[in-house]
């Protein structure tokens, strides 16, 4: 008799770190995008791996929430996990609401060119490692074997808006 009743205070104070570790992982993805994923064009325009550690996250916060309700009858978690469970996926809402929503909400460049404005005379290394100027395009025939047709009368200058 007594040895159950050591069992059942061992199992009623067991860590539950599933929890925790989901909780902590959730943490370091919001945190991990400012600090270091949006150094990388690859990781920053669509965060994958942070929904990738999001996912880890998930899995681990749902198995500490099986393993406190499920195994004992009488847990000291049973309050703090699903208070964790629930402030990683409210992070994990406000994370997906900030990259899909906010993102699009950016305010303008006040530096970006206007449609129809005359860019400024630019140079820019070609595929060749060769100079090109926008000037140099205006001046040039468009068919150097046929120089009668002349220069051409704009170029086309196409901008991405990224995180500049």
């Amino acid at each position: 008799m007594a040895h159950r009743t050591s069992e059942a205070f061992v199992e009623k104070t067991r860590w539950n770190w599933p929890i925790w570790l989901g909780f902590l992982l959730s943490l370091l993805a919001v945190i991990g995008y400012p600090l270091f994923f949006v150094r990388f064009p690859v990781t920053r325009d669509v965060p994958w791996a942070n929904f990738v550690l999001f996912g880890i996250s998930a899995v681990f916060l749902l198995g500490g929430l099986r393993r406190v309700f499920a195994a004992q009858p009488v847990s000291r978690g049973k309050i703090v996990s699903p208070i964790l469970a629930f402030l990683s996926f409210a992070v994990f809402g406000l994370f997906c609401c900030g990259i899909f929503y906010g993102s699009r909400h950016l305010p303008k460049s006040l530096g970006a060119p206007q449609v129809g404005q005359k860019a400024p005379d630019l140079a820019l290394r070609d595929t060749h490692e060769n100079l090109v100027s926008l000037a140099s395009l205006l001046a040039a025939p468009l068919d150097r074997a046929n120089p009668a047709l002349g220069a051409p009368k704009g170029v086309l200058l196409i901008f991405y808006r990224g995180y500049w």
